[in-house]
């Protein structure tokens, strides 16, 4: 078997679960399977927006995130149901044991999809063989449909794992690349979103070929060092390795809300920020990180969406200091209009243990005044070891808190290792 591994290079598999929410309730629920079902945010409100759907709904022309109005006037008959994220969370942790059992080499990239480098793995058979006997498995023990991507590395897989949906397995090699991903539009390419489609399409790159042979000089010009990443694609090239690491990395927390209303006022805007501000100041306690750079999104009726942020002398991490530099940011790039979402996210995370903060004339007061407390709390961190203390925010959450986090949050797998057992992921 091992003739149907290369010599040189690697075997990567995407796997893909296909419409993952709306399948999970139809596995768990046997009355949903073939029925339009949507996952929604929030049914009740104005805010509800379609998080995933059953391909029954799809072709319906039900799609995500489309406003839930919008839905139920294409699909009369369409099933509403809210989030179970603990659900969610139980059959991903299932899938990635399920795929963990042909390699070591696993990469969660989100809830609902991984990568598996299976080139080691050629006494289980040839690729596609892995690849069959992982769907069907999926499928027999949780009643899950996927997809599958089997590729010479991550960028190709996840192309292949998206050309045949539900239940598709594509083979996509280096040398289907001029008649299978040239021919296509940009913005069909993976890291490709529509504002970089139209700034391509501005140079004259509609398609992944012209993309492929661009001036490099000129990409680098348009998009910086990105546009020499996505030529590299173009051309089938990706040197990333799967890392089974991966999943403990992250590089940002934020939390957004689209409000009740369109709010043109701004103290409440404020109250808004005020809220949004200690949901991410937890999260960042409870991962004893702190945040080197602040952003803020705002949304407006029109759907137009601003994203700005500010670079940190010195790194934050409680509420009121994030408020702080939110209000600022608002009151800086609001343009007045009534207001339809808000977001804050920090970004450049570094560990609290590890950040150095740069004290300026402005804070060494209040720092100084705490030290005292820093040397007492320094003392029994010697003696005892640094677990002894720690903000009641960086305790795990509670099962109550786990309800309402958002479904791309893979914080649930940041345990997880290949070979664990159910609740040692937890």
């Amino acid at each position: 078997m091992k003739e149907m591994y290369p010599k040189k290079g690697r075997v990567i598999l995407h796997v893909d679960m296909n419409s993952f929410y709306a399948s999970v309730e139809a596995a768990h629920d046997s009355s949903l399977k073939g029925k339009p079902l949507a996952i929604a945010g929030n049914p009740e409100e104005r805010r509800g927006i379609i998080v995933t759907c059953s391909y029954e709904a799809r072709k319906m022309g039900v799609r995500t995130t489309m406003p839930l109005w919008e839905a139920r006037k294409l699909c009369p008959q369409l099933i509403v149901m809210r989030p179970n994220f603990d659900r969610y969370r139980a059959a991903s942790t299932a899938m990635f044991e399920i795929l963990a059992q042909f390699t070591q080499l696993v990469e969660p990239v989100s809830i609902d999809e991984g990568y598996m480098d299976i080139t080691d793995s050629y006494e289980l058979g040839s690729p596609l063989e892995i690849a069959e006997t992982i769907q069907k498995r999926i499928m027999a023990q949780l009643d899950l449909p996927c997809s599958i991507g089997i590729a010479p590395n991550k960028f190709l897989a996840k192309t292949a794992s998206d050309m045949k949906k539900p239940m598709g397995i594509t083979v996509l090699r280096k040398r289907d690349i001029p008649t299978v991903l040239w021919p296509r539009p940009v913005s069909d390419m993976h890291g490709v979103g529509a504002k970089t489609a139209e700034k391509l399409k501005g140079i004259g790159i509609e398609t992944i070929g012209s993309l492929a042979s661009a001036n490099e000089i000129q990409l680098k010009m348009l998009l910086g060092i990105n546009g020499l990443r996505l030529k590299d694609r173009a051309n089938g090239i990706d040197p990333r390795h799967v890392d089974p690491e991966a999943v403990s990395d992250f590089k940002s927390i934020g939390n957004s809300t689209t409000l009740p209303r369109d709010i043109a006022n701004q103290h409440e805007l404020f109250e808004v920020l005020g809220s949004l501000a200690d949901k991410v100041a937890a999260r960042l306690k409870r991962k004893q990180v702190v945040a080197n750079s602040l952003s803020i999104t705002i949304r407006y009726k029109d759907r137009k969406t601003v994203n700005r942020g500010r670079k940190l002398a010195n790194p934050v991490a409680g509420k009121e200091e994030i408020l702080q530099l939110a209000k600022q940011l608002l009151v800086t790039n609001w343009n007045g209009d009534p207001v339809r979402l808000l977001g804050i996210t920090g970004a450049d995370l570094a560990g609290a243990e590890e950040a150095v903060k740069q004290l300026d004339l402005f804070s060494y007061e209040k720092e100084a005044k705490k030290e005292p407390l820093y040397k007492t709390l320094s003392v029994l961190k010697e003696k005892y070891g640094k677990n002894i203390i720690a903000n009641a925010g960086s305790k795990t959450e509670t099962d109550a808190n786990k309800g309402t986090q958002t479904s791309f949050n893979k914080d649930f797998l940041r345990g997880f290792r290949p070979g664990m057992k159910g609740n040692e992921a937890e």
